[in-house]
């Protein structure tokens, strides 16, 4: 049986002629679909009038064929000049890396062991922001990549970690389909709105279950920091796991310099829950830059009113518990983002115009302010 990942193993066979690598670790392979025995795919060109078209239609047909793909259609597309910008700085970063890694490997195991990845270190100017809860169904993931995308909006370099490890949804509501490339042992993240995205659903079988225990969970955590290529990063967004297990800890003791972001709904118990979250954060004297309450109403589209489903003020009674800002109220509802069909769409992120979107807009700049 045909499965993406089938495909694009056998497409790693395929080289991109002028830049000497395959396809798949070039990311020129997009929009993957199957139907039985029959494949269509995009294969991006840097021009249209690329000297390279017809060989590479050739050989993706034939090695497709040779994986056992029957009938095989190619869409060509051409990369943006962001695209190509970003794809010869990553070029460029891998060149580097590789130097480094010679560099290490003349280095001792000990010498080896206590590297500290870059992100990581103290000199690192990336700010790192946590997204937590005290329950789940609060829309903890939409508002962190939300926050994200809207960060990225402003002009700031971002990258998003869904270490909800059991719950990942990240990929899923930014409307990402393919997965992270791995070269010489290094995960260069998806990027998507201009947000660089590393998450657990990207390791695993379409819902399959992650049985794992806490250690596990904290090795995983610490890869994407350790074997990801982020670049460089202005701001990393986490979203945690609700509540203040496994996951959490690990944040809170790899990460002392993170700053933390609660999400709750009006109803009372939400808050209360948020209230052990943020209890942890200041136990572990991680700043609390503020209360984002979630489904704080719900707006009438055609008179305009407002209805207070969940309760009221539950975001501002957490906030007041905390010694901290309630920063936003978003209303309920969902992002109306067009055709599914269409290569732009997400389910979960809002329109930069939208007035949810301008609430995040709101958000990232009171963000940026206090960091």
């Amino acid at each position: 049986m045909l499965t993406v990942e089938n495909i694009l193993e056998a497409l790693r066979k395929v080289e991109e002629p002028e830049l000497k690598n395959n396809l798949v670790a070039l990311n020129l392979v997009r929009n993957i679909r199957i139907f039985g025995d029959r494949v269509v795919l995009t294969i991006m060109l840097f021009s249209e009038d690329s000297p390279h078209r017809e060989q590479l239609r050739e050989e993706v047909i034939s090695t497709l064929q040779q994986a056992g793909t029957e009938e095989v259609e190619i869409e060509f597309d051409t990369l943006s000049d962001r695209e190509q910008k970003a794809l010869a700085e990553r070029i460029r970063r891998e060149h580097q890396e590789k130097v480094r890694a010679r560099r290490v490997a003349g280095r001792t195991p000990l010498q080896q062991q206590n590297q500290v990845p870059p992100l990581l270190s103290k000199d690192s100017p990336t700010v790192f922001i946590s997204v937590a809860s005290g329950k789940g169904g609060v829309g903890k993931s939409t508002v962190a990549v939300n926050l994200a995308v809207a960060l990225a909006r402003e002009g700031k370099r971002v990258g998003v970690i869904d270490a909800d490890i059991y719950g990942f949804s990240v990929p899923d509501m930014m409307g990402i389909e393919e997965r992270p490339t791995v070269q010489d042992q290094t995960i260069y993240p998806v990027e998507r709105f201009g947000v660089k995205v590393i998450s657990m659903g990207f390791f695993v079988e379409e819902n399959a279950p992650v049985i794992w225990r806490g250690p596990m969970l904290g090795k995983m955590l610490r890869n994407f920091f350790q074997e990801v290529d982020w670049g460089e990063i202005d701001y990393m967004i986490l979203d945690l796991p609700p509540g203040t297990g496994d996951v959490a800890l690990d944040v809170h003791q790899m990460l002392p310099q993170s700053k933390e972001l609660l999400v709750t709904t009006p109803h009372a118990t939400a808050a209360f829950v948020a209230a052990r979250a943020g209890a942890m954060a200041i136990h572990t004297k991680h700043k609390i830059l503020g209360v984002v309450e979630n489904m704080a109403y719900y707006q009438c589209s055609s008179c305009g009113n407002r209805d207070y489903i969940f309760g009221r003020d539950g975001g501002k009674k957490l906030a007041e518990e905390l010694n901290t800002e309630l920063l936003v109220q978003i209303p309920l509802g969902a992002p109306d983002n067009g055709n599914p069909e269409d290569s732009d769409f997400s389910p979960s992120i809002y329109g930069e115009e939208s007035p949810t979107g301008q609430l995040y807009r709101d958000l990232a700049r009171k963000v940026l302010d206090k960091t």
